[in-house]
């Protein structure tokens, strides 16, 4: 397949990008001129501003998925403003791009929720799922809630109160959608979602991104 990918350069991006190449896929990856040197091999460079799709949505073609991975790294609540010109910003410029350019299915990581923090980062994601919906784009929207890798550990101290809380009925519902999961899982799901295109609007929960390795 044709795969355009922006974030190419991020924590997802970068790790994605190698799984696609190496399972035979054709990868244009989005990034500035000043990170194109950043990118993994194999992908084919294209230079733009992921918040003007102006500037890169005649290069998309012939993707059939277009990929979102844009995001401010490490969210946390003092990030709210950046959540919306930047990850908000970035989804609708990015949906814009793949309309014009006829993509087939579009594929975005947004968060799990409805979760008690983090209300603005929630906000921005949530909004940006709206967008797809409304353009009538094919696509997966993928609701990670924490994503354990190198420099993404933190959490794993929770991973016993996660344990006791899938245990109870009133905490088990909540406890396996802002469940943790890993990089690997991650990857996994994107690739499945790449090459198992929607009809229509499929959401990928938490259990179901774990459930891809």
């Amino acid at each position: 397949m044709n795969v355009f990918v922006t974030g190419a350069t991020g924590y997802m991006g970068r790790r994605l990008i190698p799984r696609l190449v190496a399972r035979g896929h054709r990868v244009q990856a989005l990034a500035r001129p000043s990170s194109e040197k950043m990118l993994p091999a194999g992908c084919v460079p294209v230079l733009g501003n992921v918040l003007d799709e102006a500037s890169y949505s005649a290069r998309v073609r012939p993707a059939e998925a277009l990929v979102h991975l844009v995001g401010v790294a490490h969210p946390s609540p003092a990030k709210a403003e950046q959540f919306r010109s930047v990850d908000l910003a970035s989804v609708r410029a990015a949906v814009a791009a793949a309309v014009v350019a006829g993509v087939r299915h579009f594929v975005y990581v947004s968060v799990a929720h409805p979760a008690p923090a983090m209300k603005a980062y929630i906000a921005a994601r949530s909004e940006g799922e709206e967008l797809i919906r409304s353009s009538g784009l094919n696509a997966t929207i993928l609701r990670p809630w924490y994503v354990l890798g190198p420099g993404h550990r933190w959490p794993v101290i929770l991973q016993p109160l996660y344990w006791l809380a899938e245990r109870y009925p009133g905490t088990r519902e909540s406890a396996r959608r802002l469940g943790l999961v890993t990089i690997h899982q991650m990857l996994a799901a994107l690739v499945q979602a790449v090459e198992n295109p929607a009809d229509g609007v499929r959401i990928v929960e938490v259990p179901q991104i774990r459930a891809a390795v």
